[in-house]
């Protein structure tokens, strides 16, 4: 019975030493395997079997297979890889985890009983490298599917009709920058990978805020102060009248008499001066060279101090009137403000109704809208007493009936029927006291200055020439 109990023994302290050799040399076996044991997972991908180079193509091809989508108002844009914007696995670094968890599996006898048992699940980060330069090359506006919208800027526009100006406003196209993009598709992108799960495709939504906006937006408040400031000077219209010439200001002018500076819109005292100027330089008559032709056939020229009569723009005057009158952005016809001013104009030609004395002849002529109405013999001033008539252009001052002349050098005065001044005690008056006119009487019986006439010539001048009317004398 010992016997077989050492037999007994025997048997079985060979199996068990078989079966620690065994064990010994499986351990041994898989201690030196250089793949991942049975059951083991790396970010949940079965790595079962694997070699770590293995396991790096496996992960590669995973974390790699996402694109990068970029869409517009919901359409697609453009499509590129990873590796087209510059991504790819950093594969050192990628090795070097996935080495870590090989040695992981198997660090102790312990660990690798139970990784043999049961597996092993490891997660490691999956780092990525980038090329900006790829990016750069690959990520341009001129890429996209669709083609791009310009920016239209807000202007300034004006209805003629209307007189008034308002703004059209800008128009926002889907201008981009490259640099814009490239920033928005690297930030999308590190935002999301690297980690320890794959992504799927990352899908960038351009945003409203990256387009580029209008060069002139409608809220520019220089655009608007032009448009308020023009509104509230383009409806004035101020239409001068000069007999049957008109003189028509308008905003054709008057806008570039708008000026701006320091934020305010104002109109240029300047311009508005030199308009004024001009006008008077145009229309004004008086103490203005004037030539004159003669019923005898003759052009005589007065000179500035001998052309009493006319027209002469108040430009001070004229200048604020003016300056309200395009405040007020009103429509009015009127005459300019005149410091003098004749009986009557057509344009520059003041001189439709006029008396011609031509001292010579000693004779006169009437003239009413260019018609001679009548004539007479006058006689003038008295050569031989040094008391001539004066020569020149002067408007009739006024006119007297009865009146009495009282002469300089005398006390009692001579009573006249019809008494019609032009200068310096100088007139037209009736003379009933004399026979005779005309001829040479003047040289030796002519008056103190005054044009005597007989007393129908001078009731018919009186009753039909206005005060102001010019008398010309040469």
């Amino acid at each position: 019975m010992a016997k077989i109990m050492r037999w007994i023994l025997g048997i079985a302290v060979a199996l068990l030493v078989v079966i620690i050799a065994v064990s010994c040399f499986y351990l041994r076996r898989e201690w030196d395997r250089t793949t991942f044991f049975e059951s083991t997972t790396i970010n949940g991908y079965n790595v079962s079997g694997k070699k770590p180079e293995e396991v790096l193509t496996l992960l590669k091809d995973e974390y790699t297979k996402a694109n990068v989508l970029v869409t517009e108002g919901g359409r697609q844009e453009a499509q590129w890889t990873l590796a087209q914007v510059g991504y790819t696995i950093d594969e050192d670094a990628l090795m070097s985890g996935i080495e870590d968890a090989f040695g992981k599996q198997k660090s102790s006898i312990p660990v690798l009983l139970d990784s043999l048992m049961n597996g092993n699940s490891f997660e490691i980060d999956v780092p990525f490298q980038f090329d900006p330069q790829v990016l750069s090359s690959t990520v341009t506006v001129a890429s996209f599917a669709d083609a791009r919208v310009e920016n239209v800027d807000a202007k300034i526009v004006y209805d003629q009709a209307a007189k008034h100006y308002s703004i059209t406003p800008e128009v926002q196209g889907t201008l981009l920058n490259d640099s814009d993009i490239r920033q928005l598709v690297q930030q999308s992108v590190d935002a999301v990978i690297g980690g320890t799960e794959p992504e799927p495709d990352i899908t960038i939504a351009i945003p409203e805020s990256y387009y580029i906006v209008p060069s002139v937006l409608s809220t520019d408040p220089d655009m608007n102060l032009k448009v308020n400031t023009f509104n509230a000077y383009d409806k004035a219209v101020i239409t001068y009248v000069f007999g049957e010439e008109k003189i028509v200001l308008d905003w054709n002018t008057i806008c570039d008499w708008v000026m701006f500076e320091g934020g305010q819109g104002y109109l240029s005292e300047e311009k508005i001066r030199e308009y004024v100027m001009g006008l008077a330089g145009n229309y004004n008559t008086i103490y203005y060279q004037r030539s004159f032709h003669t019923t005898g056939g003759n052009d005589i020229v007065f000179s500035e101090s001998d052309n009493n009569y006319g027209y002469l723009i108040d430009e001070e005057g004229e200048y604020a009137q003016l300056l309200a009158d395009i405040q007020a952005n009103t429509q009015t016809e009127r005459e300019p403000v005149y410091a003098y001013s004749g009986i009557g104009r057509h344009g520059r030609d003041d001189m439709a109704s006029y008396v011609e004395v031509s001292i010579g002849a000693q004779h006169l002529w009437f003239y009413k809208e260019y018609q001679l109405v009548y004539e007479t013999d006058v006689v003038t001033g008295c050569i031989a007493k040094n008391t001539p008539t004066q020569t020149g252009i002067f408007p009739i001052a006024y006119k007297e009936s009865p009146a009495t002349l009282i002469p300089s050098n005398e006390t009692n005065g001579t009573k006249v029927q019809y008494w019609m001044p032009f200068f310096d005690g100088q007139g037209l008056h009736d003379a009933t006291w004399r026979s005779a006119f005309g001829g040479q009487i003047y040289q030796t019986n002519g008056s103190h200055g005054c044009v005597n006439m007989p007393y129908s010539a001078a009731e018919y001048i009186f009753n039909n020439a206005e005060t102001g009317t010019p008398v010309v004398l040469y």
